[in-house]
């Protein structure tokens, strides 16, 4: 034994158990389960995005839940100084952090850049520049205004192009200077014990398809419509969850409410089909587990 604080980290694609195993793990051995899903840190969608439902919580410290206003772009560095509250307020306990999100644990474990926040006015600025442009204009733009972070993508998302020309036209220095800086990872001080939960395909597919039928009868809906209700700025993070434009489109007499489940069980085996791609690819030494 070392005598360093413990933390335990479980990451995989959607609905690949992660959050049972959590809870498992914090009621036999201890511990306060950390968010580290960057959807489920906001509020209002707690069914969409398969958020711990009141019994778990009650079963077990849950931290950085829903905490977040649906309204705000919630980066990876301000997720970062929330851990760094989590650590300072919960003494020597064991923590367990859980998600899909890959850029979350890389920063727990290599740091990340100290980048100041993007005004929002800013961020919708960029955002309507770009969108007549195609992917070699994009491309072309990125590679004037930050030519480091361009040469760094195979492809020019639109969320990455706009984060790195917001950062660049607001804090004058480029995206990639900034992810040049020297960074040290939150749990440097801790003993990691990591996870990836790796679950057969077809199983995955089950579980993918069942969960979402009983989102859209569980209360999903009336989330979208409280959702919807808000009138956001549609750029935000939060409506680009899986569910809210499907759910949305059906509320609009657009689609049917099989289609709506149909279309919103395929977005989600896609997506986590990228997680998957991201894991086996930055944490291709991560030990795998796979869950009956």
């Amino acid at each position: 034994m070392t005598g360093r604080r413990r933390a335990v980290l479980i990451a995989g694609p959607t609905a690949s158990g992660k959050s049972a195993l959590a809870l498992g793990l914090a009621q036999t051995q201890g511990g306060v389960i950390v968010n580290a899903d960057s959807m489920q840190v906001y509020d209002t969608l707690r069914v969409v995005t398969a958020r711990p439902g009141p019994d778990e919580t009650a079963q077990a410290d849950h931290r950085l839940y829903g905490t977040v206003p649906a309204a705000t772009r919630f980066s990876t560095g301000q997720w970062l100084t929330a851990v760094s509250e989590v650590i300072a307020q919960t003494g020597d306990a064991p923590l367990i952090f859980v998600g899909g999100t890959g850029l979350y644990f890389d920063a727990l474990l290599n740091g990340f850049a100290d980048i100041p926040d993007v005004p929002s006015d800013i961020a919708v600025q960029v955002q309507q520049e770009i969108q007549a442009l195609d992917g070699g204009q994009r491309l072309a733009l990125l590679q004037h205004e930050d030519p480091d972070a361009a040469a760094r993508l195979k492809v020019v998302d639109p969320q990455r192009l706009i984060r790195a020309l917001a950062v660049k036209r607001s804090t004058g220095r480029t995206l990639s200077s900034f992810q040049n800086d020297k960074q040290v990872g939150a749990l440097w001080a801790f003993d990691i014990e990591r996870t990836v939960l790796d679950p057969e395909r077809d199983v995955l597919r089950q579980r993918i398809a069942m969960r979402f039928a009983a989102m859209f009868s569980g209360g999903a809906v009336e989330e979208v419509q409280a959702l919807r209700a808000l009138d956001l700025d549609p750029s935000l993070p939060v409506t680009k969850a899986i569910g809210v434009r499907e759910i949305g489109d059906w509320l609009d007499g657009a689609i049917e409410r099989d289609e709506a489940i149909t279309l919103a069980t395929i977005a989600t085996h896609q997506y986590a089909k990228r997680q998957r791609t991201w894991f086996r690819n930055r944490f291709g030494d991560w030990p795998r587990r796979a869950l009956d």
